[in-house]
């Protein structure tokens, strides 16, 4: 594994990633679209560049990643047929949210986006899943720590359980979204 400090709301950036990781391994089995942003704000307080900054970091980027990784997944589907996409999405994009608008929005283009890779590359043998999660104990679920414990909050294993279980079906099953949520919370 190598971390690569970039700019996800930049298409250089990421046709560079995945040029650097072809160059590297060679090879791509699991994708996983894991950026995000949310900047929350009324309808009538909006700004242009933090409404740019999260439909460029939360959809522009997968769809960006897809169109220069497409090549290596498809590769491993064609040897495997079990290549793997996963899209990082958010409760937020099936239940969308005042103040999140924005962020909501991108999440669900997350969710439909997934769809639409699945009816494009399953016959390749390349499968996409959004995970679409409540609010995770991480440095983006602060804002609402005083409102929601840590404790209370899924956690970063949670969402690592259920790559696990996703990388272990078989090529004959697609899972296309998981929902995670708190007992008790409602989408």
């Amino acid at each position: 594994m190598e971390a690569v400090a970039a700019n996800l709301a930049d298409a250089d950036a990421i046709a560079g990633i995945v040029a650097r990781h072809k160059e590297r391994f060679g090879r791509l089995d699991v994708l996983v679209n894991n950026a995000g942003v949310g900047i929350g704000a009324t309808a009538t307080d909006h700004q242009a560049k933090h409404v740019d900054l999260q439909l460029a970091v939360n959809v522009r980027s997968i769809v960006l990643f897809y169109r220069e990784a497409t090549e290596m997944l498809r590769a491993a589907g064609a040897e495997h047929g079990n290549a793997l996409v996963v899209n990082l999405a958010s409760m937020a994009g099936k239940s969308p949210q005042p103040w999140l608008s924005v962020y909501s929005a991108t999440k669900a283009a997350v969710v439909a986006y997934t769809n639409a890779m699945n009816k494009e590359l399953n016959a390749d043998g390349v499968k996409s899943v959004a995970f679409c999660p409540g609010f995770v104990d991480t440095d983006m679920s602060e804002f609402v720590k005083s409102t929601i414990p840590a404790e209370e909050m899924l956690k970063v294993s949670d969402m690592a359980e259920a790559l696990r279980f996703v990388l272990r079906l078989s090529r004959a099953c697609v899972v296309p979204e998981i929902v995670f949520q708190r007992p008790g919370e409602a989408i």
